[in-house]
């Protein structure tokens, strides 16, 4: 296993967009808006906030779709074989209220990620990051402790642990992404994801 860390991210990478999937299921074409599209994770979530608010949604019906979402075909499978080789940590900015059933169809991974407040009547009134900018500072964290890391994602909020990892991918991102750093290898496939991350564990 040796002293690298693995850090992926979780939604686009080995399940697809949690609110892409609610904003289908519920019929509210504006909760289709991701870090893809709005790289200010803020706006973005107070954004989301509100337009659940004027649609009367919150977090059961958020879990009820939730609960219908299997991982990508062949992302358990990848994952498995990743961790026979490395630690392996799963870095998202969704939130452990959404990400728990997802979970257990994965096998259990490591993950750390956000908390959702949530009212007693079930309205998701405010959330609360784990630390800011938590991707980057937590592979920082992870380095000052003695290990290196290999991080791979799909959105800008993704960027900043892969510039600040020994290696670093992009996974099914977008052509814009893709374009703006073309010196970051990018895969579409698990098989060939694979590879390229055990070449780095090297």
């Amino acid at each position: 296993m040796g002293m690298n860390i693995t850090c992926l991210d979780l939604e686009g990478v080995l399940v697809p967009e949690i609110w892409i999937a609610f904003s289908e299921a519920s019929g509210v074409p504006e909760l289709s808006r991701t870090t893809r599209d709005e790289p200010n994770y803020d706006k973005l979530m107070q954004y989301r906030l509100s337009i659940l608010k004027e649609h009367g949604l919150g977090l059961k019906e958020i879990q009820e779709t939730i609960a219908k979402i299997d991982p990508m075909p062949g992302a358990k499978e990848f994952l498995d074989e990743l961790r026979s080789v490395s630690q392996v940590l799963i870095l998202s900015d969704t939130f452990y209220q959404f990400a728990g059933p997802l979970m257990k169809k994965l096998g259990y991974p490591t993950l750390f990620c956000n908390n959702l407040v949530v009212g007693e009547n079930g309205e998701i009134t405010d959330y609360q990051m784990r630390c800011p900018q938590s991707k980057l500072t937590t592979v920082k964290a992870l380095q000052s402790v003695g290990f290196e890391t290999i991080a791979a994602g799909d959105s800008h909020n993704d960027l900043g642990m892969i510039r600040a990892s020994k290696a670093g991918f992009l996974f099914r991102s977008t052509d814009a992404i893709k374009a703006e750093n073309p010196d970051l290898p990018a895969f579409e496939e698990y098989d060939e994801f694979l590879e390229a991350i055990k070449g780095a564990l090297d």
